[in-house]
């Protein structure tokens, strides 16, 4: 493969001569950048054109040839496939409903044994990138102000995906949240590849977020977490598969369970997969098996397809009925606004991304909460929901510098502590009309000010 690149450097090489450097594309073919040289030093202006549409050219048939080697995925089938050595309930897919329909009524009876006496909680944290660093502050404010419950159910997308396992280990692991939230272990997360963009699947790397992510899924957490699901309890987080575009529900308790390194591996790489904002992060592929032959899964974002789920929402999926739900207890934490200010949007790359995942996540998060509050009301269940006002001075998912991601994390901690955070879906919608004739300079309350649940 061979890249026109600018002038030849004067010296050693000599003028009007060719400089060949050999380079490895990523995929491992060769590159070999051509340096035209002149005499005189320079290149005329059509040259450079030439040069910069052959550089171009180049680069996006490299980048094809660059592509990372996958097997194809699982054509449509009566077998559902699951990752290798894994028993079918670690996941729920359209393919594998009607396994898991068998097994519900042992779920819901679980279920309701976690629960004891009380009714079911259950928490449901959305995508939001940066956003979760609101959340991680909401779940150790709400422990320091001594009403958090125990949750039979933990859903999560997208970074709402990291936060659950801690979410449902419960307060003794509030530590682990404030470590991964609250500003430096993030800084590094977008490392972008800049001149190289065009030889990989994302514009960041991917390297900080899995590196972010197996620090701290450790076999402690796993054991910890095996041990929370065997009461009966549910930790589900979801994926996108992209060959199939349809949502996939991963039961990390069956993960766990497993034990082992291969166990830590997918609990991991789930987890990762559900984070990988499609284009921002690169996919995660999934080894997969049916009767005997092997496939690859490409997954992504759970918050592509998904902003945050609960059970009533994927009844065609999951084994919760509105009658095991009924009196139910449900809370949505939404890593982000539902509005956002007007402000001129530079035009670059990274600015336009940042703004366009802002306009997505606030349109989804709204109409998943609407949903969400009509499946409730009509199932007999209390919600409640809490996000970051549209006064708060928030930048948008990729904004990961520390400083505001501490600020966003201690605001969460603060309203928590202060009572100030839940509220009805509808006190909520009719606060962003609201928010929408403040003056930008406005000091952001809490989510809920005056209401102390």
């Amino acid at each position: 493969m061979v890249i026109f690149q600018g002038r030849a450097p004067r010296g050693r090489l000599g003028h009007g001569r060719i400089a060949r450097l050999p380079l490895v594309a990523e995929g491992g073919g060769p590159i070999t950048i051509l340096h035209p040289t002149r005499s005189s030093g320079a290149v005329r202006p059509v040259a450079r054109r030439a040069v910069l549409l052959l550089f171009l050219s180049a680069a996006a048939l490299a980048a094809g040839c660059a592509g990372a080697s996958r097997k194809q995925a699982a054509p449509p089938g009566d077998v559902a496939a699951v990752p290798i050595a894994f028993p079918s309930g670690v996941r729920i897919a359209d393919d594998s409903r009607r396994a898991f329909e068998l097994r519900a009524p042992r779920v819901l009876e679980r279920v309701r044994t976690a629960a004891g006496n009380g009714p079911v909680h259950v928490l449901a944290l959305s995508g939001g990138g940066a956003g979760a660093a609101f959340g991680a502050g909401a779940l150790v404010g709400w422990t320091g102000r001594g009403t958090r419950p125990d949750f039979e159910i933990v859903t999560g997308v997208s970074s709402g995906a990291l936060i659950a396992p801690f979410a449902f280990l419960g307060p003794a692991w509030d530590e682990q949240l404030t470590d991964i939230f609250s500003g430096e272990r993030t800084k590094k997360l977008l490392q972008p590849h800049w001149l190289t963009v065009l030889f990989h699947t994302s514009v960041y790397r991917g390297k900080p977020l899995h590196d972010l992510v197996d620090r701290y899924v450790t076999d402690e957490l796993l054991r910890a977490v095996a041990a929370e699901a065997a009461k009966g309890r549910q930790l589900l987080v979801a994926t996108t598969d992209l060959d199939k575009e349809q949502t996939v529900i991963w039961n990390l308790g069956v993960i766990a369970a497993q034990g082992g390194e291969g166990a830590r591996r997918l609990f991991r790489d789930v987890i990762i997969a559900s984070s990988s904002i499609p284009g921002v992060y690169p996919p995660v592929i999934i080894r997969v098996a049916r009767q005997g032959a092997e496939f690859d899964e490409m997954h992504v974002d759970g918050g592509t397809t998904s902003a945050l789920f609960i059970a009533p929402e994927v009844a065609n999926m999951l084994p919760f009925d509105a009658e095991t739900l009924h009196g139910a207890e449900v809370y949505i934490i939404v890593n982000g606004q539902f509005g956002a200010s007007t402000r001129t949007t530079p035009v670059r790359l990274v600015p336009i991304v940042q703004r366009s995942l802002s306009t997505l996540l606030q349109s989804t998060s709204r109409a998943a909460v609407e949903v969400a509050a009509g499946l409730t009301q009509r199932s007999g269940m209390q919600l409640r929901v809490t996000q970051i006002p549209n006064e708060y001075p928030y930048s948008g998912p990729l904004d990961v510098e520390p400083v505001r991601m501490r600020a966003l994390y201690d605001y969460g901690v603060r309203c928590a502590l202060q009572g100030q955070l839940w509220a009805t879906p509808v006190e909520l919608l009719d606060r962003l009309e609201i928010s929408r004739r403040t003056p930008p300079d406005a000091v952001a309350e809490c989510p809920a000010p005056g209401n102390h649940r």
